[in-house]
């Protein structure tokens, strides 16, 4: 059995799990609704507050499957319940983002602003602060739409390897290259 796959998940007070005969897994919490689709070789069944996944055969395809199917279930059932959090900072001398409502609007260097209109299931915060970098905060129940928009705002001004300025996830270690030595 997939070590992952085999693990219940845990559904918290407040979570309504809804398994359809069309193997349509709907979760509601206080956050939000997510609906997933399961493969027919996988099995979904809610047990009292734990929800197991068991697959039918034991082929590679379908243990692959078993733990990413209870893995995307564990990640529905905790953003529905908890949400989920991504905080990018802006690293270099004039990078700054300021947002209004669900427009971010980012100033990384080029010749224009960059303005970027996000969904409406992300809660989008920026903080600035004096001597220190400015962050992005966005927040969602959506783990995969999450890390859809994060990955898409970081791509606009990646790290550089020589100085580190551009845009990068709180605590993310970037490998500095030496640059060029002087002549002697």
């Amino acid at each position: 059995m997939s070590r992952i796959g085999k693990q219940p998940i845990e559904v918290p007070a407040g979570v309504q799990v809804t398994i359809s005969n069309k193997n349509l897994v709907t979760v509601k919490g206080n956050l939000g609704e997510l609906s997933q689709q399961i493969d027919p070789k996988i099995t979904i069944k809610l047990e009292g507050n734990q929800l197991l996944v068991q697959r039918s055969c034991n082929e590679q395809d379908d243990r692959s499957k078993h733990g990413l199917y209870r893995s995307l279930l564990a990640n529905m059932v905790k953003g529905v319940s908890e949400g989920f959090t991504t905080v990018q900072e802006l690293i270099g001398v004039g990078y700054k983002a300021t947002s209004a409502g669900q427009t971010l609007e980012l100033a990384l260097g080029y010749s224009h602003n960059i303005v970027i209109e996000l969904p409406k299931e992300i809660i989008l915060e920026t903080t600035a602060q004096k001597g220190k970098a400015n962050t992005i905060i966005l927040k969602s129940y959506n783990k995969q739409l999450l890390g859809q928009v994060a990955s898409k705002i970081r791509s606009l001004r990646p790290p550089e390897p020589y100085k580190g300025k551009g845009i990068r996830f709180l605590g993310e270690e970037i490998k500095k290259k030496a640059g060029k030595s002087a002549a002697s």
